[in-house]
C-alpha cells in the first residue's frame, strides 16, 4: 500500500513531531500483512490503549458472560436476620445504589423486619490494595476518574453531591448518593441567575466522610451534580445498605464493620451484574478507568485465586500475551486502565492482540462491540463524523500530558479484509492536539482505502 507508506513515513518525519517517539503499524487482519508501520517494536506508554489488552484478555480468560456476584448473607429466624448480614461481593464495577434496593426488596419479601445484629462487609475478594498500581503518582487527586477499587464497592466508589435551587435567598436542598456515607456541614445558598460558586471539601468522620458545603446554585439552574472519589471505600457500600435497609422499614440493632461474618448464615439475596461484555462497553466506549482497574484485578482473582492482587492480574495478563505469541519484547503490564506512567507496549503489539481477539469467533462481536464508533459514540463521537455512514472506524482513544493513542479497527465491505491498526505517540506534551489529528487523518486514509471503489 504505497500511499500509506508514504503517510506514514511523512508523519514519522513531521517536524511537529521531533523530539515525539512514535510507533505505528497497519495490519491487514485476514493475511497478517502489514500495510505500513513505523517504530512498531518500540515499548511505549499506551495511556487508556492499556483498555485493548484489559478487554481483549479478560475475554478470552472470563468469558463475555460472565457475572459478578453481589450476595447479602446472613442468619434468618423468623422475621429477624439474627447475627450480622454480610454484604460480599467478587469485584463487580458496575453496583449501584438501586442495586441495593433490590436486594433489600427481597429481604422485604422474605419478611425481613430486623437486622439484629451489624452490617458487615466482607471485602476479602480482593486484596487491601485499594490505589491500584501508578495511581499513586497522584495522591491529591480527588476527580472520580481515579477512584480507589474494592471488592465490595458502590457507585464506583464516589459520592455524587446533588444540589438542587428553591428560590433567591433560601437554601438549596442537597444530598449525597450513595446515602448513609457523608454528614452535611453548611449549606449551598440560592441565588439569582449564573451563581456558580458551591464549594464542596470532605474529611473524614470516624469511619465515614463529612462534607463542608459553601456558596451558591443559580436559582434557574437544574439539579447539579458533584462527583468526588472515597479515598477509603472499605464502609461506603456497607452504610450505604443500612441507609436503604431503614428507608424499606428494615430495622438494624448494629453497626456497620468490615468482616467475613461467621455462624449458620445463608445467602438471602442476590445480585448478579449484567454480562462482562456489556460492562466492557464503559471500559471501551467510555475509557472508565474504575471498571478497568476492577476488571483488570477480577482477573488475577478469578485465576490465580483469592485475594485478588493487581501484580497477579499483570502476571495472567503477561503469561496469557506470552502464551499466544503476543508478547513484545519491552512490554510491561502493570494496571488495567493505562492511567498514569505504567504501562508500556508496543504498535505491534497491540495489533497483534486486535488481530487475535478478530480471529476467535467467540471474541470478535464482543471485542468489535466494546470499542468507540468514530463519529458515533462515546469517546469518538465527534471525531470521524466525516466517515460515520458505514459505522466501519472501531478504536480506543488514549490521551495522558505527552500521550496520545489510537488502536482499533477499520471494518471493511464484504469481500475485504478488515484491518487492525495502532497508533502511539509519546512524549508530545504541549502537541496533544497536532498527534491525534495527525492519527485520525491516518486512520481517514485506511478506511477510504478500504472503501473506495478502487481500493
Amino acid at each position: 500500500m504505497p500511499e500509506l507508506v508514504a503517510a506514514v513515513r511523512a508523519l514519522a518525519k513531521d517536524k511537529s513531531f521531533r523530539d515525539a517517539q512514535v510507533g505505528i503499524e497497519i495490519m491487514e487482519i485476514d493475511s497478517g500483512a502489514v500495510w505500513a508501520s513505523h517504530g512498531e517494536h518500540t515499548a511505549l506508554n499506551p495511556a487508556s490503549n492499556a483498555k485493548v489488552f484489559t478487554a481483549a484478555a479478560s475475554l478470552a480468560l472470563l468469558h463475555g458472560s460472565f457475572r459478578y456476584q453481589t450476595t447479602l448473607s446472613g442468619a434468618l429466624k423468623g422475621t429477624t436476620v439474627d447475627g450480622p448480614l454480610v454484604l460480599r461481593s467478587n469485584g463487580d464495577p458496575s453496583l449501584q445504589t438501586e442495586d441495593l434496593y433490590g436486594l433489600v426488596r427481597d429481604l422485604v419479601a422474605r419478611g425481613v423486619k430486623k437486622i439484629e445484629g451489624d452490617i458487615v462487609v466482607d471485602q476479602r475478594f480482593f486484596d487491601g490494595e485499594t490505589t491500584p498500581p501508578a495511581f499513586e503518582q497522584q495522591p491529591n487527586e480527588w476527580a472520580y476518574f481515579r477512584a480507589p477499587v474494592s471488592a465490595v464497592a458502590i457507585n464506583e466508589n464516589t459520592v455524587t453531591l446533588h444540589v438542587r435551587p428553591t428560590q433567591d435567598g433560601q437554601n438549596a436542598h442537597v444530598s449525597f448518593d450513595p446515602p448513609g456515607f457523608v454528614d452535611i456541614d453548611g449549606a449551598v445558598k440560592t441565588k439569582g441567575s449564573g451563581a456558580d460558586t458551591v464549594g464542596l471539601a470532605l474529611a473524614p468522620n470516624g469511619k465515614r466522610l463529612t462534607a463542608k458545603l459553601s456558596g451558591a446554585v443559580a436559582e434557574d439552574a437544574k439539579l447539579v451534580h458533584y462527583v468526588r472519589r472515597v479515598e477509603d471505600p472499605t464502609l461506603l457500600a456497607g452504610y450505604a445498605l443500612k441507609s436503604v435497609l431503614e428507608d424499606r422499614g428494615i430495622k438494624v440493632t448494629g453497626d456497620v464493620k468490615p468482616g467475613q461474618g461467621g455462624g449458620k448464615a445463608t445467602v438471602l439475596a442476590r445480585h448478579e451484574s449484567a454480562p462482562l461484555s456489556s460492562l466492557l462497553y464503559s471500559l471501551g466506549k467510555q475509557s472508565d478507568n474504575f471498571y478497568a482497574e476492577m476488571i483488570f484485578k477480577s482477573l488475577g482473582g478469578e485465576r490465580k485465586g483469592r485475594p485478588a492482587k493487581s501484580a497477579d492480574a499483570a502476571e495472567v495478563v503477561t503469561k496469557w500475551l506470552a502464551a499466544g505469541n503476543m508478547l513484545e519484547p519491552g512490554t510491561v503490564i502493570k494496571n488495567g486502565s493505562g492511567l498514569f506512567d505504567a504501562n508500556r507496549v508496543t504498535a505491534h503489539g497491540v495489533t497483534l492482540v486486535l488481530r487475535d481477539a478478530w480471529n476467535d469467533p467467540s471474541r470478535r462481536a464482543e471485542m468489535v462491540a466494546e470499542l468507540a464508533i468514530g463519529g458515533v459514540d462515546g469517546t469518538l463521537h465527534k471525531r470521524f463524523r466525516n466517515r460515520a455512514k458505514h459505522m466501519a472506524i472501531r478504536a480506543k482513544t488514549g490521551t495522558l500530558d505527552d500521550t496520545i493513542a489510537l488502536s482499533g479497527y477499520v471494518l471493511a465491505p464484504p469481500g475485504k479484509s478488515p484491518v487492525a491498526f495502532s497508533i502511539l505517540f509519546n512524549k508530545v506534551s504541549g502537541k496533544g492536539g497536532a498527534a491525534r489529528s495527525a492519527a485520525d487523518e491516518l486512520v481517514e486514509k485506511v478506511h477510504d482505502k478500504l472503501w473506495s471503489h478502487g481500493g
